[in-house]
């Protein structure tokens, strides 16, 4: 049985609801409140047991390549003034056994064409794929309840959220049935349908684990408006040849590519951060909103 030890991070988007932030600067590493969202999603990640970590990356983000690199002149500051928590901090980004490969998407041509382009390295094993503006708390980890049922069904395993129906315009939709709590057997997915169409309310977030087969599926999707390849697409063709399982995970999600997402995530972080949760609670309080 292979396991999944491997996750593609798509991260070439734009970024465009936060410019002009993200100008300069990938949103992925927007912080909430002193990690990045791409640190978030890798040690989420790494949690789930997988030890490569395949970023599709594009212009302007060198800071991603960066962060998970090695520090020589920071580490070496932090340590002549002994600022031992500090330096732990910047060297312990990542664990020794994780490895980290960078592959350039030159267009935007869609998130199915960003995860085809990790084809070569991932090969013929199970992957995740993991949107890092989806930021998702869990214990255990979102990704670690996927790989385990994975690993029981050996089967794609696509992360949906039970959500309105005045919001299915926003999001991929299943039609499924249940197989049992929180599991359900996908017959079909829609993109973005109106109320009165979606086949369900159980939207498709930032959460993948797909078999290889997928690769086959996305080389062969006819490309949509501006020549892009929707993953939703691969996916739906992938349902025709094996099963997959659509779960509905344990945890909150906060919506990282809008701002007011953004802003929740921000806020509930900092009411968790172990050296600024009373001191920022007591500031809310005294705000009176």
């Amino acid at each position: 049985m292979k396991k999944v030890t491997k996750a593609v991070f798509p991260v070439a988007g734009l970024g465009t609801r936060f410019l002009p932030a993200t100008k300069a600067s990938p949103k992925e590493m927007l912080p909430i409140v002193d990690k990045p969202l791409i640190q978030y999603a890798a040690e989420e990640a790494i949690a789930a047991g997988i030890d490569e970590l395949i970023f599709v990356t594009g212009r302007n983000k060198r800071s991603i390549e960066d962060h998970f690199d090695k520090a020589y002149e920071l580490e070496a500051e932090l340590q002549a003034h002994d600022k031992h928590e500090l330096l732990a901090a910047v060297q312990n980004v990542l664990p020794n056994r994780a490895s980290c490969v960078y592959i350039r998407q030159t267009e935007a041509l869609g998130l199915g064409h960003a995860v085809l382009r990790a084809k070569q390295v991932v090969g013929n094993d199970p992957f995740a794929v993991i949107l890092a503006d989806d930021l998702i708390s869990g214990e255990p980890s979102v990704l670690r309840q996927m790989v385990d049922l994975y690993e029981s069904s050996q089967c794609s395993v696509i992360g949906v959220q039970n959500i309105t129906r005045e919001e299915t315009g926003s999001y991929g939709i299943v039609k499924a049935k249940p197989l049992g709590p929180r599991i359900h057997l996908m017959e079909g997915i829609v993109e973005k349908p109106s109320p009165e169409k979606a086949p369900s309310t159980l939207a498709v977030v930032g959460r993948y684990i797909l078999t290889s087969r997928i690769f086959e599926m996305l080389e062969n999707v006819v490309p949509g408006a501006g020549g892009e390849i929707q993953l939703t697409d691969g996916i739906a063709a992938l349902l025709s040849d094996e099963k997959v399982l659509a779960y509905e995970f344990i945890g909150k999600r906060y919506d990282c590519g809008s701002k007011f997402g953004y802003l929740q995530a921000t806020v509930e972080y900092a009411l968790e951060h172990p050296e600024l949760k009373e001191k920022f609670r007591a500031y809310l309080k005294d705000l009176k909103l």
